[in-house]
């Protein structure tokens, strides 16, 4: 009994294929959870479809990654003096940040990361003319620019990375390879019409692996039914059960992801409300799971356990039977499965 991925390989790999041929040169992303795939999963993935390189998150993660995938690996995260020494292949590619971590990379290679309007980290323009006597002693793989998502601003993507071309030019620094990411497939093509020279490539996580939402579908098993009548005590707090109904076990708890969210940027008033009134049912104890039976959400009866999670069905609602399975509406970047089914026709 376990909270399971089941995947439309099938149709999952069409999307791939289709994401692939829209960003030419495309890097797969594959890190923290792999998107809820597992990153080994991912570096296989990206091996099959012919992937040169593939980016992972930090260098712990490309320790583990370089055993399941043959091709280059670049670590996103930006090197830092002093960090713990991780042992890792020549076949791995440092992002940095700024001109000191170049000059300790000695005989390295390394993508330097530019500062965007992210503002996360990046090499500033007034640095640039240090950066280029730093790049002499590393094996300069290309310049990056990492990009947000949403650009509330009105500005535009490829405008921005334009600018960042015109004072790389400026400094004469060599532009043979820049790493983007956050563009759509047209943004990367008008980049490559106006650049032929420097050849643009798309590093690309979500897009990659979670565009297509019917590919996947995340169940927990049911492992036990109990009724009980309105006052009866349960659970580890023993509240009392507010009406008759049944308490419904199902696989899926705290260690899983279920119950752990990560705080959403909200943009208009609507949105803000259903903010407001989740937030008031909370303080009741009333928390909706993602757990679906009977066509609706059902209600937590009391805080997801480490490994399980009890739902409160009323009694006008036939419960499950163990055995039977819940959809769960769950984030990919967060959920950790017992197990992985692949689908195939």
């Amino acid at each position: 009994m376990a909270l399971t991925l089941y995947v439309d390989t099938d149709r999952w790999r069409a999307h791939q294929s289709a994401v692939l041929e829209a960003f030419p040169g495309l890097v797969p992303v594959a890190k923290g959870n792999g998107y809820g795939f597992d990153n080994m999963r991912l570096a296989e993935e990206a091996s099959r479809f012919g992937a040169n390189l593939l980016a992972v998150g930090t260098t712990y993660e490309a320790a583990r990654a370089k055993d399941h995938f043959n091709g280059d690996l670049l670590v996103l995260t930006p090197y830092r003096l002093g960090e713990d020494p991780v042992p890792l292949p020549d076949r791995v590619i440092r992002s940095v940040s700024s001109v000191e971590g170049v000059r300790a990379l000695v005989g390295a290679r390394v993508v330097v990361e530019v500062m965007s309007s992210m503002k996360r980290h990046g090499i500033a323009e007034d640095d640039l003319v240090k950066l280029h006597s730093a790049i002499e002693d590393v094996r300069l793989e290309g310049f990056a620019i990492h990009l947000p998502l949403d650009r509330t601003d009105g500005s535009d993507a490829v405008d921005e990375v334009m600018q960042w071309i015109d004072r790389l030019r400026g400094a004469r620094l060599p532009l043979h390879t820049v790493f983007v990411s956050h563009v759509k497939s047209d943004e990367l093509a008008r980049l490559q019409r106006e650049f032929p020279q420097t050849t643009f490539r798309a590093r690309v996580g979500t897009r990659l692996w979670l565009g297509d939402h019917e590919a996947t579908e995340y169940r927990g098993a049911v492992l036990d039914v109990t009724r009980v009548s309105k006052g009866d005590r349960f659970g580890y707090r023993q509240q009392k059960a507010s009406s008759d109904g049944h308490l419904v076990v199902v696989a899926g708890g705290t260690s899983h992801g279920v119950g752990l969210e990560a705080p959403k940027a909200m943009h208009g008033v609507m949105p803000r409300a259903k903010g407001v009134a989740r937030a008031g049912l909370a303080t009741v104890n009333r928390n909706l799971s993602p757990f679906v039976w009977a066509g609706k959400q059902r209600w937590f009866a009391e805080p997801p356990h480490m490994q399980v999670s009890i739902l409160y069905l009323p009694s006008d609602v036939a419960p499950p039977a163990v055995g039977d399975e819940l959809v769960a509406h769950l984030r990919h970047t967060t959920t950790h499965f017992d197990r992985l089914v692949d689908r195939r026709a």
